[in-house]
């Protein structure tokens, strides 16, 4: 049952040949048996699971289910959810409890679905391990010598471990692509705006979204018919009709323009990975579709401008902890002043606190103009290369990260 899709598990449910405390209560207990070691939840709670189950029970006999009524998914630790410990994967949040839904939970909520539990992340979303996490690392189920990616690494680890049916995640610099792809799964980012960012924990605001993480396309536009939407509560938000995302799963791609991107495929990529991506162009090519070769200029450029604009919008972000409205508070200090600065330096960890100062620097007075604004104006040009690029092709296709899961601590010093 647990290896069973969305859809095939969501006819199951509207059949009535399970129902969803039956479902529920399968993946609780696996829950219960491989999390201690895999890690990927951070909270559970079976009673707050089950009462949803048996109301999306209530749902389907009076037949007023959607297409993921019943069915149980895991929300990751950065939205917050009323009733529910919100952590964030980090100490200064481990034990804030959510007064409200964000709206992705919100959604989710509505259409019938069972939150499983909490899954576990990179700190603030910062990392692409979740080996960064205050409560504990993460282990890629394939592989337990391995990780799953980051930050939505325990979302990923779940699903990929049958812990739930599907997954959410976000996704700021990779953070659903990356750990989707070292993990066998489907992840997306879907365009900024699509889903609302209410109710979301800020890691770099003009670069998070939320998105699906599933075992198939066909699961993710499932999961993409709940989450996008407007929300007047997300200054971000587009206002657009409502898509249907499962419409074209089957159409053919007969005149499809696929761009190949040359700089995608340079110095650093893996072999095991470039062979991948040479017979997904293969399949294609059977298809119908048309390769087009295209370039990307600026690509070198993207991670030095990642690390500039994402530091300094989180360094705005998390200046809030301060241990006075919300979040850790230090137990001894002196004055205020030492609160804060104690309260902040035993909440965040290394990382996080690595990235706050990058961020400060770049932010402060004689380097703004240096790093932060020429970083805008080289985003700008990025932007541009791929609006050039789509005026030949259709999609893009390229590697989703350079190499395959790596091991835990390899990469300790370039989280």
């Amino acid at each position: 049952m647990i290896n069973k899709s969305l859809k095939q598990l969501g006819a199951m449910l509207q059949g009535k040949e399970i129902s969803s405390v039956e479902l529920t209560q399968e993946y609780l207990n696996r829950i219960h048996r491989l999390n201690p070691e895999i890690n990927a939840y951070i909270t559970t709670d079976a009673d707050k699971s089950l009462a949803q189950a048996k109301h999306a029970d209530a749902l389907l006999a009076a037949g007023k289910g959607t297409a993921l009524t019943g069915l149980p998914i895991a929300q990751k630790d950065i939205f917050v959810a009323k009733g529910w410990r919100t952590t964030c994967g980090s100490k200064m949040l481990e034990t804030f409890v959510g007064p409200y839904d964000a709206d992705v939970i919100e959604r989710f909520d509505g259409a019938g679905a069972v939150n499983l539990g909490k899954t576990n992340m990179d700190e603030f979303a910062m990392g692409s391990s979740n080996e960064t996490s205050y409560f504990g690392k993460v282990q890629n189920p394939w592989d337990r010598s391995r990780v799953p990616g980051g930050s939505s690494g325990g979302s990923a680890a779940a699903v990929a471990a049958r812990l739930c049916a599907a997954a959410t995640g976000t996704d700021t610099g990779g953070s659903i692509r990356q750990p989707a792809s070292l993990c066998g799964l489907s992840g997306l980012k879907p365009t900024y705006g699509l889903t609302s960012r209410f109710g979301m924990i800020a890691f770099a605001s003009s670069l998070d979204q939320s998105g699906p993480m599933a075992r198939s396309c066909e699961d993710m536009a499932l999961m993409m018919n709940v989450m996008t939407g407007f929300d007047e509560r997300d200054s971000t938000s587009l206002n657009r009709p409502k898509e249907d995302y499962t419409r074209d799963l089957n159409k053919p791609l007969a005149g499809l323009k696929v761009g190949l991107p040359k700089e995608f495929f340079a110095e650093g990529l893996s072999a095991d990975v470039a062979k991948v991506i040479q017979d997904a162009i293969a399949e294609y090519k059977k298809l119908g579709a048309e390769i087009v070769d295209i370039s990307l200029p600026n690509t070198k450029l993207s991670i030095p401008v990642y690390y500039v604009l994402a530091p300094a919008e989180a360094s705005s972000n998390l200046s809030r902890y301060d241990g006075v409205r919300y979040g850790h508070r230090a137990k001894e200090y002196t004055d205020l002043m030492d609160m804060y600065c104690k309260s902040r330096a035993e909440g965040f960890g290394a990382e996080v606190k690595r990235r706050i100062l990058i961020g400060t620097y770049v932010l402060s007075a004689g380097y703004y103009d240096a790093y932060y604004l020429k970083a805008q104006q080289i985003r700008r040009l990025i932007a541009q290369d791929f609006e050039n690029a789509f005026k030949q092709c259709d999609i893009i296709m390229g590697p989703t990260a350079p190499s395959t899961a790596f091991k835990a601590g390899e990469k300790a010093d370039d989280p």
